[in-house]
């Protein structure tokens, strides 16, 4: 089944330094860090201690509540390092890749859904699939309604996933049809990917969004598709993570292996890199960057992302590493009044709004301006396409009225459905944390 879906809200910004279709390959050496907060909702126990020896695939922590759900090794080497925070808290486990990399073997069994379960339980990319309500890591003791995935993105300098699947496509395959066999998959696609999905998933069902960002959203298509009811629960997976099912279906081990873009106006020369999770970020800037101070390399794109730096790793779950200036060199006199002719803004208050929408912008990360109060102007709902009304959610959010956070539909959310209003926010309020602390109370009261 094909259906069409033409999305006129929300708000396309067209950055500085888009990665063109070229890779270039990362040697696997170095130190690997696997940090637990990309799991979200995950309460990690390690399994290893330093100086073990690990296989690509092999457990590194587990979940207390459930044991079964686990995050495994993206290389094989020995374990450097098992670092904690304030009260002991997990914040990573480092790997030492080795010069030679083995693979723990999985004995692939997808006849039912409870096998292809137990399989991905098994290798730790059930870890992969996220819930909704709550946004978190999924339970696998749950019975979805459907699993959704989204095959494009349309946030800033974002992978283009058309590109980074080429070659891998028996293996998406592969993933959608193991996922099948657990519940009804929905996939949302771009129109310029309508075909080569159409042919390469035949009997899966297809769907065709077109609009602005956040149209590329797996949350916005959710609300589309089958609006998440209390009571109800749907799974969400990224596009190249069903890719590392695939490659577990037919291979019979895990590769962790991502097409990351590295983008951003900071960066001398934007190209794609064939890595691994948990890579070290030095190794995909290396010499790439155009200075060394002002700037801010992120985890992913610019509105959800997160602050690192040169010393950092690919988190688990993002598909491209960017690289912005920072903005705390500049000093505008007057700046608020002048024409600003490099700037982009919402409502046409800079002239550039006449050099169309093509215009490349190195935007940075200053807020310019104070948090203020909440104009109740129905600004959050000009860049939230769904049925839902952002601005009062967010206020019940803020005052912990729950049962107004239910009927205002805060189960159909996720932090990352509201980046574009806060984005474009006069408030100037941290929406995505705000989405998340009331998705949080929810669940502790829940």
């Amino acid at each position: 089944m094909i259906k069409h879906f033409k999305l006129k809200k929300g708000l396309d910004i067209n950055l500085k330094g888009h990665a063109p279709h070229s890779v270039k390959a990362v040697p696997t050496k170095g130190i690997y860090s696997v940090m637990p907060n990309d799991f979200y909702g995950f309460k990690p126990k390690p399994v290893v201690k330093e100086g073990d020896s690990v296989l690509a695939g092999d457990a590194l922590f587990i979940n207390k509540e459930i044991p079964e759900l686990k995050v495994v090794a993206p290389v094989s080497g020995t374990v450097t390092a098992v670092v904690r925070g304030e009260r002991r808290k997990l914040l990573s486990i480092d790997v030492e890749a080795g010069s030679e990399q083995r693979y723990k073997s999985f004995d692939v069994k997808c006849s039912t859904g409870e096998d292809v379960k137990a399989l991905l339980l098994e290798a730790g990319l059930f870890a992969f699939i996220r819930q909704r309500p709550y946004d978190i890591v999924a339970n696998p003791n749950d019975t979805p309604k459907g699993i959704f995935v989204s095959t494009f993105s349309k946030m800033p300098l974002a992978q283009d996933f058309s590109f980074a699947l080429q070659g891998e496509e028996a293996y998406l395959q592969a993933g959608i049809n193991a996922l099948a066999k657990i519940a009804k998959v929905h996939v949302g696609v771009s129109p310029e990917q309508e075909d080569v999905m159409c042919s390469l998933l035949p009997d899966t069902d297809i769907y065709v969004f077109s609009g602005p960002n956040p149209a590329g959203n797996v949350g916005v298509q959710i609300n589309h598709i089958s609006p998440v009811n209390k009571g109800e629960v749907v799974w969400a997976i990224g596009a190249e993570e069903v890719v590392f099912i695939g490659r577990l279906v037919k291979e019979g081990h895990v590769d962790l292996t991502r097409t990351i873009a590295v983008a951003g106006g900071e960066v001398k020369e934007p190209t794609y890199c064939k890595t691994l999770v948990g890579a070290p970020l030095a190794a995909l800037l290396h010499d790439n960057l155009k200075r060394n101070e002002h700037i801010r390399i992120i985890n992913g794109n610019p509105l959800v992302g997160i602050k690192t730096d040169i010393n950092g790793h690919l988190a688990a779950k993002v598909t491209e590493v960017t690289v912005i200036p920072e903005g705390d060199d500049k000093d505008e006199v007057l700046g608020w009044i002048m024409p600003r002719l490099k700037d982009f803004s919402t409502n046409r208050s800079y002239f550039t709004w006449l050099q169309g929408k093509k215009k490349e912008y190195n935007l940075d990360a200053r807020i310019k301006g104070g948090e203020r109060h909440i104009i109740m102007s129905g600004e959050y709902d000009r860049y939230l396409p769904m049925d839902i009304y952002g601005g009062y959610l967010i206020k019940a959010i803020l005052t912990g009225d729950l049962d107004r956070m239910e009927a205002l539909g805060i189960y159909e959310v996720a932090p990352e459905d509201f980046a574009v209003a806060e984005f474009a926010d006069s408030s100037k309020l941290e929406l995505q944390r705000i989405v998340r602390e009331g998705l949080d109370l929810l669940r502790k009261e829940g």
